[in-house]
């Protein structure tokens, strides 16, 4: 299928172009957009296709659409901010800004151990309805009370929706606004991105639905339709999100730190470029070189136990490693969203990518749509 790409980018990165619209060719993606920032410049910023499977209504330069875990990205970010700026230690007790937290033994979960989904508390002990992500207070004060799933900082368990609430709170408590308040103010509006974790009204009728994947199985041991109910992946797997309820108003106001973000590929790679530019972008210094160093401390490596595979976490980021490389090159901190999404740091090459589509695909944290496009980038750099 023939799709008109819109946009523009830069002679050298002519086979980014073609890789994106090759997605289209092959009836991959429906409507999408891709970005590169590179050297303080948008070197790529392309968008196609359409918002519905019927070619109805065409992706616009300012559609956005929910960004499911690429929102980690962002909640992360903010985080580390507050660390640049000295006010919160990776290093310390998040009881030292959250109080409340150290309740049931989780006394010594560190700060980093929430940035590397090594805390321990991957979702919540007691079943929630996923409409219960909209009341901030709830959700957060049930994790202090709770106790960790195994010992903190020991290995990974993807923290799929509780590392926002999680991060998001000690976000709060040391600044005092909201996550998604601080990520507009601090982040966004200074590296001129559009990003939001909370979209306001105005935003509205600019904001494209998913087209969902089938639903995932979670806590199957052989692959099989039958879940272990007793397992990490099925406890883990709450609330049970379907991914129509993106859709839907409420999930759109509300604060949903870990898989509520909406934006376009524009937006995430401005959001996340000064990563890669060594903490500054167009003037702008977002975090100071040490903190950029420290993203690249591994916090864990090896088989996730959430997701089943082997992750490299490094603090707020998925670490590129020799046994899952996604790069050439050994400073690259990325994550992807559930269906696609994905946002890639690469400190050594001196870019930030970003993809974002409506078309789910059947991945957890992405699928290779987004990885044609990145080999085309490097083919690109040479």
């Amino acid at each position: 299928m023939s799709v008109s790409i819109s946009g523009t980018n830069k002679a050298r990165f002519a086979a980014v172009k073609d890789a994106f619209a090759a997605n289209f060719a092959r009836g991959e993606d429906v409507g999408a957009s891709v970005a590169v920032v590179m050297g303080d410049e948008l070197v790529v910023d392309l968008w196609g296709g359409t918002l519905d499977r019927e070619g109805k209504e065409p992706w616009r330069q300012d559609t956005i659409i929910n960004v499911y875990s690429t929102t980690k990205t962002m909640s992360c970010l903010s985080l580390l901010v507050l660390v640049g700026r000295g006010l919160v230690d990776v290093d310390a007790p998040v009881a030292k800004y959250w109080p409340e937290f150290a309740q049931n033994g989780k006394g010594g979960v560190l700060v980093r151990h929430l940035l590397s989904h090594t805390a321990g508390v991957p979702a919540w002990n007691q079943r929630i309805d996923p409409t219960d992500l909209y009341d901030w207070d709830k959700v957060t004060s049930m994790l202090a009370t709770q106790s960790t799933w195994w010992e903190p900082g020991s290995k990974s368990g993807y923290h799929a929706v509780t590392q926002g609430n999680l991060v998001g709170e000690v976000v709060r408590r040391v600044d005092g606004r909201s996550v998604g308040k601080f990520f507009r103010e601090e982040v966004a509006g200074p590296m001129g991105a559009e990003f939001h974790i909370g979209v306001p009204a105005e935003f509205d009728d600019r904001v494209a639905k998913v087209i969902p994947a089938p639903p995932l199985v979670f806590g199957s041991a052989d692959g099989s339709k039958t879940p272990d109910r007793d397992s990490i992946p099925y406890r883990a797997a709450n609330p049970r999100l379907a991914a129509e309820q993106s859709w839907d108003v409420a999930w759109r106001r509300a604060e949903i730190p870990a898989a509520g973000g909406h934006g376009n590929a524009r937006g995430v790679a401005l959001s996340q470029a000064a990563v890669s530019h060594g903490g500054t972008l167009r003037g702008v210094r977002l975090l100071p070189e040490s903190t950029v160093n420290r993203i690249f401390d591994v916090q864990a490596a090896g088989r996730d136990l959430v997701l089943g595979i082997g992750v490299t976490f490094g603090v707020g980021y998925g670490l590129n490693s020799t046994k899952s490389p996604i790069s050439p090159n050994a400073r690259v901190c990325y994550w992807g969203g559930w269906g696609g999404s994905l946002v890639v740091n690469d400190v050594d090459a001196g870019f930030t990518m970003a993809y974002v589509m409506n078309r789910m695909g059947e991945g957890t944290v992405g699928d290779d749509r987004a990885h044609t496009i990145l080999r085309a980038i490097y083919q690109s750099l040479g």
